[in-house]
């Protein structure tokens, strides 16, 4: 009644810019409009003289009910700054009033740990304005953590009073001891609680930080000795003590375990989350189909659809009694099938899903065939680097149904501010993909409701581990499924680093999981290709005969010079002309026959030149280099015998020639005599 008296334009103004139409008489738009009657009636004026401080005023009042307090407030705010009531500064949202605008400021950063020592705080202050420009705000944020909270704030529990960087060993030690440990409180099965302690996993990258701060200031106090020589202290943290190979094999070894756990169930979450939103689909349109106040019958059980008109579907379960709103299950259905979907198909960061957006979805017409090649834009996130993926046509079903999905009435993806929980900044408005309406007002995603949806679609599909344990999938295990699938299917390793926006490729590498089944089946290849080289008669015992000409083949090597060291099986390549051949190992005991060969074939190259035996010559002159070639090799292993040391140890000739008692095998064990 007080907009017809009042303010009717501003009436018609809000039914223009609410673009509900016949849904104006909802629920949530009912409460919606109540409250601007009621801001107009204690404020006064029209719609548009409601402030910014009017809303907060009005979700501040005490003593009114859940529905007063909580519903419709998102989109009266954004009705009325659709409508241009508020500046232009204003939040889009309501939420953006609540959720924390900006970035704090480095001494705002350090404040919230109250350090006692304020010249340290300065200089904890001082050293992060100077590491600013170079790091992201995420990163800030954890370094004026560990500074601040983790190391300063603990040295002083330690040592109260303390003013310098200068640590003594006691103190450095207990502070260690401190950081490589975490206390928690675990709740028992009698309701109460107890502190225990474990182990911190990033105890070694704390330790980094603080011997990075350390040796930054030292380094600075070369260059500026006025403002950081007085803190340039020796560093209480060892180069050992940061060393991070081990962690870094350990992290791999957990993410390939996690990559081999949940890479084998991929398809049993996949088909479960396709199901489930089949069956939402269809229970939703069968409700939406049935006269309030009647009941349906729907895979085995019963349902009642209760008269009243409400946006949301809901329905009464008869035989639990339980009330469920199909159009809010129908909407996480949808979305946790959407998400499993593309993650699986590009393998983004989650950062990136969260971000991708009408835009993303481009096309390149390629330049010698002129067909048109669609791809998905992936905005820089975490190393800044901006990069294209192809779209299957998978996942062109998937994004056709989001898009389809999140489109507002004039067929437009509606464009909605999104705020990065990373960085503490809103983005400006973009049509995000992963949007859904939420208190009558399009909202983005987030990061816990991801989280929410993947849990609840585990706990669905009813996927454990070997132990029994459920399995707990996050993005970024899709990612890392995604490459070892990549790669294990002939994917080229730097194609793959190229698609996941990795600047190394041993980032890439580390990704892939390696099976023990696929090294097992390589080895059996490698051993069928080797049979497959030898006759197969072979692989199989021999008879007496054979093992007879094996061991009679060693006997036969024993020659007048030395020992013959040709293989079982093979010819003799020089038909036994024994002095020409490489094989021929020369006894130094037999140097003196060898020296006589020598001299024999220089007569007998003599007496061939002398009477003419042209043909002889050739080949005597062969023998007569092998046999000086063998004479050197005698010579080298004398001299290196005479320039060794005796260390009194005994030679393994002298061992092997000792007699010995024992007799059989029974020996060992004191059986044999």
């Amino acid at each position: 009644m007080i907009f017809k008296t009042r303010d009717p334009l501003g009436l018609e103004e809000l039914r223009r810019v609410s673009q509900l139409g016949d849904d104006w008489t909802r629920q949530t738009a009912r409460w919606a409009q109540r409250k601007i009657a009621a801001l107009m009636a204690f404020k006064g004026g029209g719609v548009k003289d409601v402030t910014v401080g009017d809303c907060l005023e009005l979700l501040d009042i005490p003593g009114k009910s859940l529905a007063w307090r909580y519903t419709g407030n998102s989109l009266l705010y954004s009705w009325l700054h659709a409508l241009g009531c508020f500046p232009p500064d204003a939040p889009t949202s309501l939420r953006g009033i609540r959720l924390q605008s900006g970035q704090l400021t480095p001494e705002q950063l350090v404040d919230r740990f109250p350090l006692g020592n304020r010249p340290v705080r300065d200089l904890i202050v001082e050293y992060l304005k100077e590491r600013q420009p170079g790091i992201d705000y995420n990163t800030l944020e954890k370094l004026s953590r560990t500074l601040a909270l983790n190391f300063w704030r603990e040295v002083e529990r330690i040592k109260p009073g303390i003013e310098s960087l200068r640590l003594d060993t006691d103190v450095a030690a207990a502070w260690k001891d401190r950081i490589r440990t975490k206390s928690s409180r675990v709740r028992m099965p009698d309701g109460s609680s107890v502190e225990v302690s474990s182990p911190r996993m990033g105890a070694r990258h704390e330790m980094l930080l603080v011997r990075a701060f350390y040796l930054d200031i030292a380094q600075w106090a070369a260059h500026d000795p006025s403002r950081w020589g007085p803190w340039a202290s020796p560093c209480p943290i060892t180069d050992s003590e940061v060393n991070l190979s081990k962690e870094a094999s350990h992290r791999k070894a957990r993410m390939h375990q996690r990559t081999r756990e949940r890479l084998p169930v991929l398809p049993t979450l996949v088909s479960s989350v396709a199901a489930h939103r089949k069956s939402a689909e269809k229970l939703l349109a069968t409700a939406q189909e049935t006269t309030p106040g009647s009941t349906f019958r729907f895979d085995g059980d019963d349902f009642l659809v209760p008269p009243g008109d409400r946006i949301d579907t809901r329905v009464v379960e008869l035989q639990t009694g339980s009330r469920r709103n199909l159009t809010h299950e129908e909407h996480c259905a949808f979305w946790t099938w959407a998400i499993v979907e593309i993650l699986r198909h590009t393998g983004i960061r989650n950062e990136e899903l969260l971000e991708l957006s009408h835009h993303s979805i481009t096309q390149y017409r390629l330049p010698t065939t002129s067909e048109l090649v669609p791809l998905l834009q992936i905005a820089p996130s975490k190393t800044d680097e901006e990069r294209m993926l192809l779209v299957t046509p998978e996942l062109a079903d998937v994004l056709s149904a989001v898009v389809s999905r999140v489109r507002g009435p004039s067929g437009a993806v509606p464009v909605i501010p999104c705020y990065d929980h990373l960085e503490k900044v809103w983005n400006s408005p973009m049509p995000l993909l992963l949007q859904r309406k939420f208190g009558g007002e399009n909202r983005p995603l987030t990061r816990q409701t991801i989280s929410n949806m993947l849990d609840a679609a585990l706990e669905r599909a009813g996927i454990v581990d070997v132990t029994g344990e459920p399995i707990k999938y996050r993005p970024h295990d899709f990612r890392r499924m995604f490459v070892t699938e990549a790669v294990m299917n002939g994917l080229p390793p730097h194609i793959a680093q190229v698609i996941c926006g990795h600047k190394n490729i041993n980032t890439t590498m580390g990704y892939k999981a390696i099976y023990p089944a696929e090294a097992i089946e390589a080895h059996r290849a490698f051993i069928a290709r080797r049979r497959a080289l030898r006759p197969g008669e072979e692989y199989r015992t021999p008879t007496p005969e054979e093992w007879d000409e094996f061991l009679g083949h060693f006997e036969k090597r024993k020659l007048s010079i030395g020992t013959c060291g040709r293989a079982f099986g093979t010819p003799c390549i020089h038909e036994h002309a024994c002095i020409r051949c490489s094989m021929l190992r020369p006894d130094p005991g037999q140097r003196n026959r060898l020296q006589e060969i020598h001299d024999n074939l220089i007569d007998r190259i003599s007496e061939a030149e002398r009477e003419g035996w042209l043909g002889e010559v050739e080949g005597l002159r062969v023998s007569l280099a092998a046999a000086e070639d063998k004479l050197i090799q005698l010579d080298r292993v004398v001299s290196s015998r005479a320039g060794s040391v005796d260390l009194g140890l005994p030679s393994f000739a002298q061992v092997a020639g000792r007699d010995s008692t024992a007799i059989g095998p029974d020996a060992a064990s004191g059986k044999g005599e």
